[in-house]
């Protein structure tokens, strides 16, 4: 899905040249012809240096102050804030003021309220405002988007949102901090599974939340962690957290999230949903279960399946469609695919799971 390369260039600067800037939003930009990165920026140089180094032209400017990048670059049209949790919302916010279009690394924001100020200042300023949930854009998604939206499931009105790893706590940057990230597996990679789901119920009127979140396993030691062990004393976030999520609709999610969890059931940024006319899951790819000529049924469609020899049909992968996505909404004027409306929900979810873990009664909302 990559853009020709006589079509506009969006002039963009990076804050952030960490963990996501290099796994993720850099590779992709880099197969796209028409973003161009001017400047690169990060609180430690070296950082900013090694990712002009690899994606940047050789006229790239480099900051460790992002003030001072917005303040001088005027021609740059989009900033990527890619940043801890913590400073989502006052860097985005600054960009928009300055007249740029932002594409936020998720979560949105580390509480509602910062979220809230967010899309409040994306509406004054008229600028374009997205968040990084990159797993709408793969194929089983798309596909279970399109079967959702065509009324293949029915009334969707029970759902599970899926972000269980059994023991791969990040080790590196500020992942165990609570004060930088706001929390842990929950804001990390329950943010992707909740995403999704309400995505697909196309639900975002949530009435109450109960959570509970759990501390268990963040001081033991010889533990087995993909990444190696953990360092107990810097361990300040949970290591699990569960959430039971009542919708206005009288619709029921429930959301499950880990780093650490002794469970050999591990599914990460995926959904299951069930309707009144059939029900879906992505557990061994996307399946879609109903009862057809009076016999139940399980389709598992040919995501990447042509019948041509030399060619295996399989689409952009997410991040590059994102970045497009992106790209063709500021010069197209083209639709979001993630809107921040949907992701303040996200964030006002996820914060109530805390709330509510911390005082031990539900949390209802307005």
């Amino acid at each position: 899905m990559e853009n020709t390369c006589n079509e506009k260039k969006l002039k963009v600067a990076i804050i952030g040249c960490g963990g996501i800037a290099n796994g993720k939003h850099l590779p992709a930009i880099k197969k796209n012809q028409n973003i161009e990165i001017e400047a690169f920026c990060d609180l430690i140089e070296e950082k900013a240096i090694e990712a002009k180094a690899k994606y940047g032209k050789e006229e790239s400017r480099i900051y460790t102050d992002y003030k001072l990048l917005l303040a001088k670059e005027k021609d740059i049209k989009a900033v990527y804030v890619l940043t801890p949790n913590k400073s989502h919302s006052y860097i985005s916010i600054e960009a928009m003021k300055a007249d740029k279009h932002v594409m936020c690394e998720k979560p949105m924001a580390k509480t509602y309220a910062e979220a809230k100020a967010m899309l409040e200042v994306a509406q004054e300023t008229g600028k374009i405002l997205t968040i990084g949930y990159q797993n709408r854009y793969r194929a089983d998604s798309k596909y279970l988007k399109a079967a959702c939206e065509n009324g293949d499931l029915g009334e969707i009105y029970y759902a599970k949102g899926h972000a269980i790893r059994r023991r791969a706590v990040p080790t590196w940057g500020v992942f165990l901090n609570e004060d930088e990230q706001g929390g842990g597996p929950l804001i990390d990679i329950g943010t992707h599974a909740l995403d999704l789901t309400l995505w697909m119920m196309d639900n975002y009127e949530p009435e109450c939340v109960l959570g509970s979140v759990y501390h268990k396993l963040g001081d033991q030691t010889c533990t087995g962690n993909a990444w190696g062990d953990w360092d107990k004393e810097m361990f300040t976030v949970e290591d699990s957290a569960f959430g039971f999520i009542k919708m206005k609709n009288g619709a029921t999610i429930n959301l499950e999230s880990s780093w650490a969890l002794n469970s050999l059931d591990v599914d990460e940024a995926k959904t299951s949903l069930c309707g009144t006319k059939a029900g879906a899951d992505m557990k061994d790819g996307l399946r879609i279960n109903s009862v057809k000529y009076n016999k139940q049924c399980i389709e598992k469609p040919a995501l990447d399946a042509t019948g041509v020899a030399f060619y295996d049909g399989e689409e952009d992968n997410a991040p590059d469609i994102e970045q497009s996505t992106f790209y063709n909404a500021i010069i197209n004027g083209d639709e979001l695919v993630v809107r921040p409306e949907q992701a303040l929900i996200v964030t006002q979810i996820l914060e109530a799971i805390y709330e509510s873990a911390k005082t031990g009664k539900a949390v209802y909302f307005k």
